[in-house]
């Protein structure tokens, strides 16, 4: 059993309750004196880290000593950036090109909104060899009569609603309703009568119309309460719905049926929530969704649904997707509206899509990523494109794949080998050619990510908040809290020189696609007892987001898709012996590439 520690990085080591099997490290400097619980030391009971998590948030020097423990203060004195101005916003708007006018359907039509949902668009991709029901199967049972809206819903329910215990509390029915947290069935019921009735009359709104789907606990959805996976109530008003959630509800007819579990407040991967279960990856059950979005890609990857709304700050919809089998996008900064949403981290984090296929991706980012007239960025990006657009030949992109190979030598061997025989295929069978590339400071970069993304984290919640969250998270967001300026400025300036970077690249290579594992490992197995006292492993959190943080820090779109499956080591068999763990690629683009992106997946 590997160590768990602090998120923090401590240094030193004390063992705490064997049943717990966690380790936390620390140092001890007895000249602490300002520090009231300088002399008590570290309870060895787990059942009182509440109490020394909220005395480690209230110790400033302590604080002090774990940030800069975290490797935060490397950034200081880096002659890379001594001539860079800072950049805190990511989000880059192409101009539009006016080469060859607008881009053309296959029948000749100007692609736009006015065709965004046709239907023979997606009869054009319907998934081949996948085990799940796709959005056009529940669209063609829905039009033939086999199935209603309705019957599909009535079905689900029951797997996925959690009980209410006397006491108010809520357990989860079965192993599926681990996954959602909360689930409205006169709301899911009305939307799926609506759908029934529009079939009836043959009327519906789009492919989408009637499909089940799901919704991540991060954003708002009328009629439900927003908690962001912890027990804080963030709900803002309970009629507002995120802006690309109603595109899907209203404007594609979906019907949701839940808000999905995540981990609290999206501050880890693995999706470990004491407060309200941890679902189990149903790939092999020894192992963790990853997060945070794990809700979600738990129910695509168990087909309950065939796509679900995720989050992304910091490898939040792509590090699950790829533990679960299954198809994520991270879009690009400012591309998918959220309003009236706030957004914890803002300059990191965005929405977008999980699917169990790429047919079902396509047209869940393409009714999502609507431009929203009353966004700031959303309104200037223009409408995703359909994939059977003709471009005229002019605007043909090569088709460059590029490949850090330093960066991607630390990934355990059978992820590397996984990816090098998607890799084999892409270039011998599909016409791209690697490029060998290089990128400046992975390391030093993807800490002014995580340093960044706390410090946005912690500026969003209330002092009275932080009693609320886990031990983990106590210590987490109040040593990000610690950022001195002057730091905060080098990582913006960081984050300036890295896109700076990509900029020439793309340039260099138009319609480059870098391409990483999506996580250096294959899946993170657990201990049974974490899923009961919580675990946090700083270590493996930033292995996990070894590849994923450069998409979310400089604002380009990103893609996991899956490439294979490894035989867990001996010990982490699931149940019934077998339990192959799934290995994700992932794919970064252009600013505003998400459409290549979709074509390449």
């Amino acid at each position: 059993m590997r160590s768990r520690r602090s998120a923090c990085c401590l240094t030193g080591d004390r063992a705490h309750d064997q049943q717990v099997r966690m380790r936390t490290r620390y140092f001890v400097t007895p000249s602490w004196k300002e520090c009231r619980f300088a002399n008590k030391g570290l309870y060895s009971s787990y059942s009182n880290m509440f109490t020394v998590s909220s005395r480690l948030t209230s110790c400033g020097p302590l604080q002090d000593l774990l940030w800069s423990n975290a490797g935060f203060a490397s950034l200081r004195g880096l002659p890379e950036l001594d001539n860079v101005d800072p950049r805190y916003e990511p989000t880059v708007i192409k101009n539009p090109s006016s080469e060859s006018g607008p881009p053309r359907r296959a029948d000749g039509r100007v692609e736009g909104d006015a065709n965004l949902l046709l239907e023979e668009d997606w009869t054009l991709r319907r998934p081949q060899r996948s085990p799940y029901l796709s959005a056009l199967d529940y669209h063609e049972a829905y039009k033939s009569g086999k199935l209603t809206p309705t019957t599909v819903l009535e079905k689900l329910l029951p797997l996925i609603t959690r009980e209410t215990s006397p006491d108010g509390s809520q357990r989860p029915v079965s192993h599926h309703a681990t996954a959602f947290l909360q689930t409205r069935e006169d709301l899911a019921r009305k939307a799926a009568e609506a759908s029934t009735a529009r079939y009836a009359s043959g009327k519906p709104l789009s492919p989408l119309d009637g499909v089940p789907t799901a919704v991540k606990d991060e954003e708002d959805v009328g009629g439900y309460k927003k908690h962001l996976g912890s027990k804080i109530d963030f709900t803002s008003r309970e009629d507002a719905t995120s802006y690309c959630v109603a595109r899907w509800l209203e404007d594609g007819g979906a019907v949701m049926v839940g808000k999905t579990n995540m981990h609290e407040l999206g501050m880890d991967t693995t999706n470990n929530n004491q407060t309200y279960g941890t679902p189990l990856n149903p790939h092999n059950d020894r192992y963790y969704t990853g997060g945070s979005s794990g809700g979600s890609a738990y129910a695509v990857s168990a087909g309950l649904v065939p796509l679900a709304i995720g989050n992304d700050g910091g490898g939040s919809i792509r590090i699950p997707s790829a533990y679960c089998g299954v198809y994520g996008l991270k879009p690009s900064s400012g591309r998918v509206s959220i309003r009236p949403t706030a957004n914890l981290a803002k300059s990191t984090a965005v929405a977008g899509p999980i699917a169990a296929n790429m047919a079902d991706l396509e047209i869940g980012y393409r009714i999502m990523a609507q431009p929203d007239p009353l966004d700031r960025d959303s309104k200037h990006f223009p409408p995703p494109r359909s994939q059977t657009v003709v471009e005229p030949e002019s605007r043909r992109k090569p088709k460059y794949l590029g490949v850090y190979d330093e960066w991607i030598a630390s990934a355990d061997g059978p992820v590397r080998e996984a990816c090098q025989t998607a890799i084999d295929y892409l270039t011998t069978e599909l016409g791209y050619t690697i490029v060998p590339i290089t990128l400046p400071l992975v390391h030093a970069g993807q800490l002014a990510h995580a340093m960044t993304i706390m410090s946005e984290a912690i500026s969003g919640l209330k002092p009275s908040d932080m009693a609320l969250l886990s031990p983990a998270n106590q210590v987490l967001l109040s040593v990000g809290s610690r950022t001195p300026a002057t730091d905060f400025l080098q990582a913006q300036k960081l984050r300036n020189l890295l896109m700076q970077h990509l900029s020439h690249l793309f340039v260099q290579y138009p319609g480059l696609i870098i391409l990483t594992p999506t996580t250096p490992n294959a899946g993170w197995s657990f201990h049974p007892s974490e899923l009961t006292y919580g675990s946090t492993d700083a270590n493996m959190q930033i292995r996990n987001m070894e590849y994923v943080w450069l998409a979310n820090f400089t604002g380009c779109p990103a893609i996991s898709v899956p490439v294979g499956y490894v035989p867990p080591p001996q010990g982490e068999e699931g149940r019934g012996g077998g339990g192959k763990v799934p290995v994700g690629m992932m794919g970064m683009g252009e600013w505003g590439s998400e459409d290549e992106l979709v074509g390449f997946g």
